[in-house]
């Protein structure tokens, strides 16, 4: 995908873990099974929202999008980690860790975009409910995610080609997957331009659109206050509320992954990290979503049953 620098780094040595190998056996079946479940869930949310038309409404539209998302970044992370865990290392040519780069820095970018979506389409529904139909159309939904997708997939041929031109020495990570930080540790030569433009899409990414959330969710929690009934209260709080954890989780663990150091003990940490938003996110975000929303629950019944008549005929 992209043109790297003639360098005898031909290819790189991830350490992943460095974990005994019994407990490597047990962490591989561990993550090949969430693996799996993180597809299944993932694609029955794409298929119950593109199936059923009581599903068709931007915040499932935006949903679907988000496990689309989500679908790109496990399959982009897990099956080399499997090899790493299985294997107590794993090799992968340069070309394929810039790749790699490339399309975690997409998946994530997106997955900032589409909870930004999620969270104004809560607030229209929430504070503006008269206008919701009329603003959020189905036009300007597929407007914002389009939008999504391609100003992920353009910001990163911003830096993603930033740093398969830099001259790499080294060729081993300890990590589990091609960071952005453990690949410029590889680099011999100076690196303060990429970091600098990585600030600033940082500072997009994760603080401009985390303080809008935040931003909707103080005038949603203003709104939901002013309601006298209590049951309207509830109502209105369980519309946003899986979107709110799914926030935290996310934003959470990326605030903490990035603001760390990256020295000594906090490697193993950050590694750690790492895993809650490459692997355990995209797992989650499904049952999350299934287990507090009724019209997926009822749905999902309805699929599983009428997938089961038609097995048996």
């Amino acid at each position: 995908m992209f043109i790297v620098n003639r360098t005898e780094v031909v290819e790189i040595l991830l350490l992943g873990f460095q974990t005994p190998q019994a407990l490597n056996s047990v962490l591989f079946v561990l993550f090949l099974v969430i693996y799996i479940l993180t597809l299944v869930g993932n694609l029955l949310i794409i298929i119950l929202v593109a199936k059923y038309p009581s599903l068709q409404s931007p915040m499932y539209f935006f949903l679907a999008q988000l496990s689309l998302s989500d679908i790109l970044l496990t399959t982009n992370i897990v099956p080399n980690l499997l090899c790493v865990v299985i294997n107590g290392r794993s090799k992968i040519y340069l070309t394929g860790c810039i790749t790699q780069f490339y399309f975690f820095c997409v998946s994530e970018s997106t997955e900032c975009f589409l909870l930004t979506m999620m969270s104004y389409d809560r607030y229209l529904a929430i504070c503006r409910p008269l206008h919701y139909t009329s603003i959020m159309s189905f036009r300007l939904c597929f407007e914002l995610i389009f939008s999504s997708w391609l100003l992920a997939c353009l910001t990163t041929l911003i830096i993603a080609p930033m740093v398969s031109a830099l001259q790499f020495c080294g060729h081993v990570i300890d990590h589990y997957f091609c960071d952005f930080a453990p690949l410029l540790e590889l680099s011999c030569t100076k690196h303060s331009v990429v970091e600098l433009v990585d600030f600033v899409l940082g500072i997009h990414y994760v603080g401009a659109h985390f303080f809008f959330i935040i931003f909707t969710y103080v005038s949603i929690s203003i709104t939901i206050l002013r309601i006298s009934s209590s049951i309207g209260r509830q109502k209105a709080f369980s519309t946003c509320s899986s979107h709110l954890t799914v926030v935290c989780a996310f934003y959470g663990t990326v605030i903490i992954v990035y603001m760390a150091p990256s020295n000594g003990e906090s490697i193993n940490l950050n590694k750690v990290l790492s895993l809650l938003y490459t692997v355990l996110c995209p797992f989650l975000n499904p049952i999350i979503y299934s287990l507090r929303n009724k019209d997926i629950k009822l749905l999902l019944n309805k699929f599983i049953l009428n997938s089961q008549k038609l097995s048996k005929i």
